[in-house]
């Protein structure tokens, strides 16, 4: 396939390309468009927004299959402005859509967030039935996105949906990965990796609570699976098998670290005492951070391997969270 992928120097992207590269043709679309092995050409949004992107002029061939990555992250200390996250994740869908629309290309492939679903899971887990109701500029952005691709692709019927324009035989996925790790990776497992390098104990161990993740190898086989076997359009939830708590995610650290967990198991009333108090006096732990830190957040990927045929994905959570750490060394 010849495949486009936004956001291609990030994360999702560099690992994407390396997974790709040995059986697809790989260009990319950036703010930045440096040379990158496995990748034909890196186009930059100034090219897209001179029209400048021709690839049938370039390469002979049509570009089959666009994977939207391009985004605002999550920023966990709360210190972008809202309208950042609009302009970027909602504004850049809309325009790289509209271009996949007009253009011969079968694939749209848009990563969005289980955040644009919900920030916290009532029930046993969440499902792509769920009604969205994001809180906070980085869930409600995704979520207007989603909704401009349906305004555009779909006749709205529920949250599946039912595709417009069949006879073109294009096919549209809304992808909702819950927390992705892999090398790279930036985030609150490399936050929580270097509290627990520095020896310092997990206090809250009481809180029995259980977390899907999403390692990247599984992503990427996953990505090829829908490129490969074209499924019916719709939103699919992405995540690991099973879920782990994140006691077991402490104690994984710190093996990683050839170190013994600390892991203390204070009164649960205890600490929502001084989260109680943490939130009046505006302190690191309050209410709402204990919440986020002990709360079960648990992603079904059963819609995704039925359309898809998997039985069960190639990486166990525990094998990639392994691999995950052996890289922040």
């Amino acid at each position: 396939m010849n495949i486009l992928i936004t956001g291609i120097h990030g994360f999702v992207g560099s690992n994407l390309v390396s997974a790709l590269k040995a059986t697809h043709s790989i260009y990319g679309l950036d703010i930045v468009s440096p040379e990158k092995e496995g990748v034909i050409k890196t186009f930059s949004w100034n090219d897209f927004e001179k029209n400048l992107l021709s690839f049938k002029n370039l390469t002979g061939l049509e570009i089959d299959t666009i994977i939207h990555l391009a985004g605002k992250a999550h920023d966990t200390k709360n210190k972008s402005q809202a309208q950042v996250y609009f302009d970027i994740n909602t504004g850049l869908t809309q325009k790289i859509f509209d271009y996949f629309l007009q253009s011969k290309a079968k694939q749209f492939i848009f990563f969005s967030s289980v955040k644009a679903a919900a920030d916290s899971v009532d029930g046993e887990f969440l499902t792509e039935e769920v009604i969205p109701k994001p809180i906070g500029p980085y869930g409600e952005s995704k979520i207007r996105a989603e909704k401009y691709i349906h305004s555009q692709f779909f006749n709205y019927q529920g949250i599946a949906g039912q595709a417009r324009n069949d006879r073109e035989r294009k096919t549209v996925y809304i992808l909702r990965p819950c927390m992705i790790h892999g090398p790279g990776n930036k985030g609150n497992l490399n936050l929580l990796h270097q509290v627990v390098s520095k020896g310092i104990p997990w206090p809250l161990g009481a809180f029995d609570n259980s977390r899907s993740f999403m390692n990247i190898w599984n992503l990427s086989y996953i990505i090829e699976q829908f490129i490969l076997k074209n499924p019916v359009s719709g939103i699919y939830h992405l995540a690991d098998d099973e879920p782990l708590s994140t006691n077991e995610l402490i104690a994984l650290i710190a093996a990683s670290r050839n170190q013994k967990a600390k892991i203390w198991k204070i009164n649960p009333s205890l600490i929502s005492g001084i989260a109680k108090i943490g939130t009046f006096c505006k302190l690191p732990l309050n209410s709402e951070r204990l919440r986020k830190l002990t709360e079960n957040y648990v992603v079904s990927n059963q819609k995704m391997k039925t359309a898809l045929g998997i039985i069960k994905l190639p990486v166990d959570v525990r094998t990639g969270l392994k691999q995950t750490l052996d890289t922040f060394k």
